[in-house]
Formats: C-alpha cells, sequence, structure tokens
C-alpha cells in the first residue's frame, strides 16, 4: 500500500477563503504543496496576489479571486462560475474578545454575520458547485472553527457561539451531503501564533494563561493547522467525515 500518496491531491481544485493571511494563506500553501490547484478568496486583492505569486514561483497553480464572503450575491457569482471544485476550506472568520455584559449589537451582529452566515453561504455555494460537477471522487468541505466551538471561555461569548453554531453546521452538511461522495470536517485549532496574535502571546499574562490550558505546553503553529488541513481533505482521510478534528495540544481533553 502506497501511504503517501494518499496524501496527496494532485489533479484536484482546492478554494480557500481568507487566504491573504494568517491560517487561510498558511493553508493555501501547504494544499499547493500537496499538488492542488489553489483558488484563492479574500476582499483584499494584494494579499492573495502575494500568495498566488508565491505558489507560482515554486510552480503550483494559483488563482486570486476577489471577494467579500459576507456579500453573498458577490460569492454566489464566483461559485457559478468555477467549473469544479474538489475542496474548500471555509476560513474566514474573525473575533472580538469582550465581556459578555459589553457586547454590542453590533459586535454580535458582525461575527454572526461572518462567522456564521457567511460560513453558511459559502459552504451552501460550494456544495452546489460540486453537486453539479457528477462523477467526482473524493470532495470535502472543511470549516475552520476552533477549540472554541466545543468549550466555553471568558470574553469570548460570541466567538464561542459562532463556532458551537459552526460545528452543528459541520455534523448536518455531512449527512446530508454524505450519499453524494461530499464529507465535511470542521478543523477546531487552539490559540495558533500569527503576526497577528504573536504580540499577545509574548506577553507575560496572557502567554501564560494560553499556555498553562494547553497539556502539551505548546502554542499552535500555522503549519500545524494546513497539516491537518491537508490531511482533511486527501484521499488519506476518506472514512472521515461529521467529524471536528482537534488541533488543540489537548485543551479540550481536560
Amino acid at each position: 500500500m502506497d501511504v503517501a500518496s494518499r496524501f496527496r491531491l494532485d489533479g484536484r481544485t482546492a478554494l480557500v477563503s481568507g487566504a491573504g493571511r494568517g491560517i487561510g494563506r498558511a493553508c493555501a500553501l501547504a494544499l499547493a504543496e500537496a499538488g492542488a490547484e489553489v483558488l484563492l478568496l479574500s476582499r483584499t486583492p494584494k494579499e492573495i496576489d502575494g500568495v498566488a505569486s508565491e505558489i507560482i514561483s515554486k510552480g503550483g497553480k494559483a488563482t486570486a479571486i476577489a471577494c467579500d464572503v459576507t456579500d453573498s450575491q458577490a460569492v454566489k457569482k464566483v461559485f457559478a462560475g468555477l467549473a469544479s471544485l474538489d475542496v474548500l476550506v471555509n476560513n474566514a472568520g474573525s473575533n472580538l474578545p469582550e465581556a459578555f455584559v459589553e457586547v454590542s449589537e453590533e459586535h454580535l451582529d458582525r461575527l454572526l454575520g461572518l462567522n456564521v452566515r457567511a460560513a453558511f453561504i459559502v459552504a451552501q455555494a460550494a456544495a452546489r458547485t460540486m453537486l453539479a460537477s457528477p462523477n467526482r471522487y473524493g470532495r470535502a468541505i472543511l470549516n475552520m472553527s476552533s477549540q472554541m466551538g466545543h468549550v466555553g471561555a471568558v470574553n469570548r461569548s460570541v466567538y464561542c457561539l459562532t463556532k458551537h453554531a459552526l460545528e452543528g453546521l459541520t455534523k448536518a452538511m455531512a449527512l446530508e451531503l454524505a450519499p453524494h461522495g461530499i464529507r465535511v470536517v470542521s478543523i477546531a485549532p487552539t490559540f495558533v501564533e500569527t503576526p497577528l496574535t504573536k504580540p499577545w502571546l509574548d506577553t507575560p499574562d496572557f502567554g501564560k494563561w494560553v499556555r498553562d490550558r494547553i497539556p502539551s505546553g505548546q502554542v499552535g503553529q500555522l503549519e500545524d493547522v494546513a497539516a491537518a488541513v491537508v490531511f482533511a481533505a486527501s484521499p488519506a482521510a476518506a472514512l472521515v467525515t461529521g467529524s471536528s478534528l482537534l488541533v488543540d495540544g489537548g485543551w479540550t481533553a481536560q
């Protein structure tokens, strides 16, 4: 048995939302390295143009597509224009940490609109495109969740709400799409070190609070999440659907 080949994505097309930076960028680069043609979706053209150039310079295939995922009509137009799609990394999302009693309706609506409504619309559009391309095998929709989709946390009430919703959506989608050969998996990282989170993680109090809650003692790295995404997208995960792949160093095991 050639196990290594089961982790390859040659000949497949993968779309990554929020692909311009952080986890989305890392996932796009890893998918391209695994052989996939990558479609990069973001509302910031300059960022995804840079990622596309990086992939192409290494011999891969990539296309940058400017699109705000909170614009439903724009999202539907993008997916309707795709000839085929094998993998979606439904990654675009955000967080606004604040005390529960101080959450404004504006912030509540913003996170629900991006983390839940937009994620639903993107996943639905991707599924429709996949269903319109019969006789394809090994298609997968990966929803970027969080360990906070499994537990609660102080000052993250809305974020936990949105990620718990995404976990429920993943299970329901998996049941409906399994007969059509489409797997649906959530990826649930712990705190991951990115250019945006590093200053927080480097502060003594917050950094200690995070590391004390990760049994492995290690903060997540971008490549940890990207590797999990490649696995979940690949034939190696052929029997994995409706579940959450926790990349959390043991946080949720406690």
